[in-house]
């Protein structure tokens, strides 16, 4: 758990998952809808740990499915975790805890505490995003499913840590 003073600090928060292409662009998409439905200002970006997929769109797979839930996807183009991205988001929050280690060995330590799963603001049981890639078009429903819940829970504890 994150304490609340710390999150009433945040003004940044990077999602990732290996390839950026399903999960982390989704996240992305599923927590701006958010901010804006808190009002709050804050930098929202997604990369992944491998750059197999830089410079693509988003899976239209989960573009398909997010649209459908008003999710924006517009402007998104896959990306690699940069070492300037673990001092400059507040937050980085990993789809699952491959990608979370991954993370760890290339921050520095100063940075590690940034680094949580984004499913760490919910307490159904389940903490890894699983990855829809190989699967059917269930597999992306569950994955918005499973964001739109922790992420909603991550939006007020950020309202409330700010007094809001």
């Amino acid at each position: 758990m994150i304490d609340d003073a710390y999150l009433a600090k945040v003004s940044s928060v990077l999602f990732v998952c290996m390839g950026n292409i399903c999960r982390s662009p989704t996240a992305e998409a599923v927590f701006k809808q958010q901010v804006k439905l808190h009002d709050l200002s804050l930098t929202v970006d997604s990369a992944g740990t491998i750059a197999y997929h830089k410079g693509n769109p988003p899976d239209c797979r989960s573009v398909t499915a997010g649209t459908k839930r008003g999710l924006d996807f517009s402007g998104m183009k896959a990306r690699q975790v940069r070492d300037d991205d673990f001092e400059r988001f507040d937050l980085i929050l990993a789809a699952d805890n491959d990608n979370m280690n991954d993370l760890f060995e290339r921050c520095p330590v100063q940075y590690r505490h940034k680094i949580h799963l984004i499913l760490d603001f919910i307490t159904t049981g389940v903490t890894e995003v699983p990855d829809p890639y190989y699967g059917g078009e269930h597999g992306f429903e569950q994955v918005i499913d499973l964001l739109e819940t922790s992420l909603a829970a991550l939006a007020t504890q950020l309202v409330s840590a700010r007094g809001g």
